[in-house]
């Protein structure tokens, strides 16, 4: 393996003094050197294709420039994935590493991920979850900046979509183009209640039931589950149909239920949205492709991680709930009704 460069090998090609390299490679201001002295220092690192030593930097600076991300599923989640690039987007803008774990839900994975983690000294820890629920978190050491995203835990301050306002957003543009008699899909009492099954979703149906009472809407058909597929959702709206229901506008708690909604209005004859309006949450990569588009409300996972990691890497990460928007996309699935 070839020998790392070192600044006093810059200097010594460069003809400088290694203080001065040392001025110039770390941008520190006040070295009042001439132009043609900064450009030989930064050449001869060129040619010698130098770089910092990283431990050397973070034994000057009580920094290691790098922050610990541990997940349960968001790296292999396709639609939480987003939320990585976030952390990495701000931590770059910040000239920050970000070391990245995926551990399951195996508590013993997490204690060892996070010990392996703590041994290279980040300066900061997020913890992001697929699923916004609160956990458990191994014991920590006082003075690391904690920030959970998509999740809670105790008093450490977390990143979470703000579901009461796009449950509200998204119900009140199926009530502002004159639906009244709604069936609404996938209510869960046990998700709303237990924050260790959702800790989002109480706040979703809120929203949506302020919307409709708002409006005077009547929820004329209401099937629960708690599995969130599309079989759920063909059969959610088969049971409505067959009851008689006289919905013109669904509610959807997930574009899973509402791909089913849409399959199970076609089998029945029912068209979207001259017959039946229908509105959801998520924002799936397919939704835009479904003929009409779905109209639905989408989980912001990249701004989420854009926030923790400004959080994490501030004087201080504030505790309590950190809401994002949910912004609503706006498509071909509702349609005004007088």
């Amino acid at each position: 393996m070839a020998k790392r460069a070192t600044l006093a090998d810059v200097a010594a090609l460069a003809g400088m003094s290694p203080t001065a390299v040392s001025l110039v490679l770390n941008e520190r201001p006040g070295s009042r050197l001439s132009s043609d002295a900064v450009q030989r220092i930064k050449d001869a690192a060129a040619e010698l294709h130098y770089r910092p030593n990283p431990a050397a930097r973070s034994l000057r600076l009580g920094k290691t420039q790098a922050v610990g991300f541990l997940s349960d599923n968001v790296s292999v989640t396709r639609y939480a994935s987003a939320m990585i690039r976030g952390l990495l987007d701000e931590a770059d803008a910040r000239n920050h590493t970000l070391l990245i774990t995926e551990t399951g839900r195996s508590a013993s994975r997490l204690s060892a991920a996070l010990d392996t983690m703590l041994d290279r000294s980040p300066d900061g820890l997020v913890f992001g979850l697929e699923r916004a629920r609160e956990v458990d978190l191994p014991p920590l050491p006082p003075g690391v900046p904690v920030v959970i995203v998509n999740g809670t835990s105790g008093e450490f301050a977390s990143v979470l979509p703000d579901e009461s306002t796009s449950g509200y957003e998204v119900t009140r543009f199926l009530t502002d183009a004159g639906h009244r008699r709604i069936g609404l899909i996938g209510f869960d009492e046990g998700l709303n209640s237990d924050p260790r099954k959702s800790a989002t979703l109480g706040a979703r149906y809120a929203g949506i039931r302020r919307a409709l009472a708002e409006a005077g809407a009547e929820v004329v058909a209401q099937y629960d589950a708690s599995e969130w597929e599309p079989d759920v959702g063909y059969e959610a709206v088969r049971r409505f149909l067959r009851m008689g229901a006289p919905f013109t506008g669904l509610v959807c708690l997930n574009d899973r239920l509402a791909f089913g909604a849409y399959q199970a209005l076609a089998a029945y004859g029912r068209r979207i949205p001259d017959d039946v309006s229908v509105v959801s949450f998520d924002n799936e990569q397919i939704t835009p492709y479904l003929r009409p588009g779905l109209t639905t409300v989408e989980i912001p996972y990249l701004e989420m991680g854009r926030r923790a990691m400004e959080l994490v890497l501030g004087a201080e990460a504030p505790a309590g709930r950190h809401l994002i928007g949910m912004p609503l996309r706006e498509r071909g699935s509702v349609r005004p009704i007088s």
